[in-house]
């Protein structure tokens, strides 16, 4: 094998005619399942590592308190979505997708690296810089890479690929969030952090071998300044940046899930199903909930609402914001018992996850799939790389908000449920605005080999 074969040979760069399932469409899943192992895995014990196994140089305990941690957990969570856009303009301009998720997939595996071997903040601060360089640069890409598979022709088989692509994702993300804590108690973090680096491996080597099965669109060059020169692409791209403002709002929740969430469960009767869950556990419930509720809802619950009514896209996603209020008002009631005194069961909180994801099925699979069919062609990745945009936006408002409550004498506003009730309220608001605005947007599908494109 010459070594130019890694990144360009006689590689496709226009999609196969067919009205079947492109033949890559298994590798790119199977590479994201055990990617989003490795970066949940890794997410999910972030907080609990932070506040009670963080070290100096000299191996003595330096801990972070909770506020610290959660406010050090929604930067870097802000990183790794602030990098996707970066990721996309390499991608999409300079080195094309498949070069930009292999290159970028090395710094992602060095990252876990730095975090398996050094638990000092300097190995915390290098490792999560790296893996959201990594993590963050390779999301849009192999996203977008997923939809560039398909034509006009098998384009009707897009909803069902991008729902496997979720479907491995929470796969990938339950058996980590339960397996990764319980490393982290029993072995400690060189395990803990390992496992997942491994994982990243893994990944990568996956998404190489299926290297000959995949388009590869070419990098647009100078092309890309021309595509952003057309009018249509600009008012496709503002129009859907209108829409990404307000689901960053709903990500300012979701994320909350691993860092106000598993601090609140330290406080909660964990006691289920005959075991006691660790804190940091309790989140891989998500992952499972996603793979009960997306084929519900495809299968079920949307052809039900779609004969007495026509649920767009943009319906799909009003309603989710609408619903993620709903579980913030649950953990607000879970609060005001603990606050009270009480150890509430911890199936309360399962009850406000349950909520919560299917807020997030409605908004984040919808908003997926929306943006990369309303992108302009040769601005696939620019857009995936916006639309994770969004997240990071969510969660600088979180951290914003966490470092505006705390008060110098070391007490903060927002006391107890006040925290959640103001998450709740700012979300409904914003979905009451989120109506009004979108009631024009006119949708306009680009696809690779469309008259359109």
């Amino acid at each position: 094998m010459k070594a130019l074969d890694i990144f360009q040979s006689s590689f496709r760069t226009h999609p196969v005619l067919t009205s079947q399932m492109p033949s890559g469409v298994g590798y790119l899943v199977a590479n994201e399942g055990a990617e989003r192992f490795s970066y949940y895995g890794m997410r999910a014990i972030l907080v609990v590592f932070m506040t009670g196994m963080l070290m100096n140089a000299e191996g003595e305990l330096d801990l972070m308190g909770e506020a610290e941690a959660k406010a050090a957990y929604h930067w870097f969570a802000s990183a790794v979505y602030f990098f996707p856009f970066l990721g996309a303009l390499l991608a999409d301009a300079v080195w094309g997708k498949y070069r930009t998720i292999i290159l970028l997939s090395v710094v992602y595996c060095v990252g876990h690296v730095a975090l398996a071997f050094d638990h000092t903040r300097v190995g915390l601060a290098v490792g999560l810089s790296l893996i959201a360089m990594g993590s963050g640069g390779i999301k849009p890409c192999v996203s977008a890479n997923l939809g560039d598979q398909f034509t006009s022709l098998n384009a009707h088989l897009l909803p069902r690929a991008f729902s496997w692509f979720y479907f491995a994702i929470n796969l990938g993300a339950f058996g980590s969030m339960l397996l990764t804590p319980w490393l982290l108690e029993h072995y400690g973090p060189n395990w803990a952090f390992g496992v997942p680096g491994l994982l990243m491996f893994a990944a990568t080597g996956i998404f190489f071998s299926g290297r000959r099965q995949y388009v590869h669109i070419p990098p647009a060059g100078w092309g890309l300044l021309r595509e952003l020169q057309d009018p249509r692409s600009w008012r496709a791209i503002l129009k859907l940046c209108g829409i990404y403002g307000f689901v960053a709002f709903f990500w300012s929740l979701y994320d909350q899930t691993s860092s106000a969430w598993v601090l609140q469960a330290q406080h909660m009767d964990r006691q289920w199903l005959g075991v006691e869950w660790l804190p940091s556990q309790i989140q891989a419930v998500n992952p499972i909930l996603i793979l009960i509720l997306i084929p519900l809802f495809s299968y079920g619950v949307f052809p039900g609402l779609q004969s007495f009514m026509i649920l767009t896209p943009l319906r799909k996603i009003a309603l989710g914001l609408f619903i993620a209020v709903g579980a913030f008002v649950i953990s607000a009631m879970i609060e005001n018992q603990i606050v009270a005194g009480e150890t509430p069961s911890i199936v309360w909180q399962l009850l406000a996850f349950l909520v919560i994801t299917v807020a997030e099925v409605l908004v984040s699979i919808t908003c997926l799939e929306f943006s990369y069919t309303q992108a302009p062609l040769k601005l696939k990745s620019v857009v995936m790389g916006l639309f994770l945009l969004s997240v990071s936006l969510g969660n600088v408002f979180t951290a914003l908000v966490n470092v505006w409550i705390q008060r110098a004498d070391g007490t903060v506003l927002l006391v107890g449920a006040e925290y959640y009730w103001f998450f709740a309220g700012v979300m409904l608001v914003v979905a009451c605005v989120f109506l009004f605005v979108v009631k024009g947007y006119r949708e306009e599908a680009v696809f690779q080999g469309s008259p359109l494109s």
